[in-house]
């Protein structure tokens, strides 16, 4: 960048800034930070902490000071004054004595979520008659209209209050989870397989990526890579490396967030991604294996592996790329707890996992730990809700042997985002905070 305009401080200005930007994410970007904690989640566990008793109330008080990532699951969320919206947010965290840590989950693709329900969200490629995504309807195969909508009203927006508090406040974005993995292994669904879809995603993210990071230099910004028991296995790995490499957003992104609103567990690290194949090392501790991974050849049965195996892979697959990772513990403390690991909705007997910390098992791969999934936010909806009324959204994957309201004895889950005072207090019962 050569500075040869009449402007040339602001050039030069301009120039410094970049350059200090591209030191910074040469660092852990969680590094020597205050974390923000939202009050607005301060104000939830409230409600669950009056009606608690015993160790679970004295875990729900504990966590009130735990930070958690905020969610952009809609474009109400993105400009305003209160710190229920990114604007209000990051006001509230440049007016601390020293300005905080905040994490966003950016979330609102067009056709979101093309393999559940229970997350569809309000931008889609085309619309039934009720508002809501027609996922089948290949009309607009390149989903022109709903990209529009998504980068002028909802990334464009986004960028717009980034531009406000770039260097003043530190930001960290994790970029539309379950989107690309899902163009990784369901393209066998026609939700996800057909055009529209695959353009919305591709498309949308990698002009997601790019305005962000121009926005803001300073932030840091993840990719959401799936977990283990989803992308683990090496041709799966394989495709999604060269979906990432398609995007040619590599240089614009820190790396990735694993387990993003799951259950994996963190466990123990091996030396290598593939140290518990084959059989030969089953009785060592980092080769514990709740999901029976191992033996179906996928070497991820741990997130802490996975991340070995993702930063393999995509060091291998792109060149000059060595990703780092967040992992996302924020239901993960209690590892079993399934009878199949493929059920991922409101799971029965799940507890709140590691707080928030840069002390990872390798800090040279694993950035931080986080309570990326708010605690306490329902993944979705029984298919009668707590109020009897019918759920628009129920996914039958919520009614899984698994999935708390699938008993009689158990109340009805409330639509996915939804505080569920019945899960929190499961939450808090079975906590595993260090």
């Amino acid at each position: 960048m050569a500075c040869r305009s009449w402007k040339q401080w602001f050039c030069s200005h301009n120039l410094h800034r970049i350059l200090m930007s591209k030191r910074q994410k040469l660092r852990n970007p969680f590094a020597e930070k205050v974390f923000y904690v939202n009050p607005s989640y301060k104000t939830s566990l409230e409600t669950s902490i009056s009606s608690a008793s015993g160790k679970i109330k004295d875990t729900l008080e504990s966590m009130r000071d735990i930070p958690s990532a905020y969610w952009l699951d809609n474009k109400g969320k993105i400009k305003g004054g209160s710190t229920n919206t990114m604007e209000g947010i990051l006001e509230d965290a440049a007016n601390k004595p020293v300005p905080e840590l905040v994490l966003f989950i950016v979330y609102d693709l067009p056709n979101r979520d093309c393999h559940a329900k229970a997350s569809n969200g309000e931008i889609c490629c085309s619309y039934k008659s009720d508002g809501r995504c027609d996922y089948t309807d290949v009309s607009d195969k390149f989903c022109s209209a709903g990209l529009k909508e998504y980068e002028e009203e909802y990334i464009d927006q986004i960028a717009e209050v980034l531009r406000k508090y770039s260097g003043r406040v530190p930001v960290v974005l994790v970029i539309e989870p379950d989107s690309l993995p899902n163009l990784s292994t369901n393209q066998g669904d026609p939700r996800c397989g057909n055009s529209a879809t695959k353009s919305a995603y591709e498309e949308g993210v990698s002009y997601a990526v790019k305005a962000l990071a121009t926005a803001d230099p300073y932030a840091a910004i993840y990719l959401d890579a799936g977990h283990g028991g989803w992308l683990g296995w090496k041709d799966n790995m394989k495709d999604f490396v060269k979906t990432i490499k398609g995007l040619k957003v590599s240089s614009h992104i820190r790396g990735f967030a694993s387990n993003v609103a799951g259950y994996q567990h963190v466990g123990e690290i091996c030396d290598t991604y593939d140290f518990c194949l084959g059989g030969n090392n089953n009785d060592h501790p980092c080769c514990a294996d709740p999901c029976d991974l191992i033996g179906q050849w996928n070497p991820s049965n741990n997130e802490l592996n996975y991340a070995l195996h993702l930063r393999k892979a995509m060091s291998e697959g792109i060149q000059g790329f060595m990703p780092h990772m967040i992992i996302d513990t924020g239901r993960n403390g209690a590892a079993g707890m399934r009878s199949e690991c493929k059920n991922w909705c409101n799971i029965r007997g799940a507890g709140v996992g590691h707080v928030a910390t840069i002390a990872t098992a390798n800090p040279e791969v694993v950035d931080a730990y986080f309570w990326l999934k708010t605690p306490g936010e329902s993944d979705g909806c029984t298919q009668v809700l707590p109020d009897g009324s019918s759920c628009p959204r129920f996914d039958t994957d919520c009614a899984s042997v698994d999935s708390i309201g699938s008993r009689n004895d158990e109340p009805r889950a409330p639509e996915a985002g939804q505080w569920f005072d019945f899960q929190i207090k499961q939450l808090a019962e079975n906590a595993r905070l260090q």
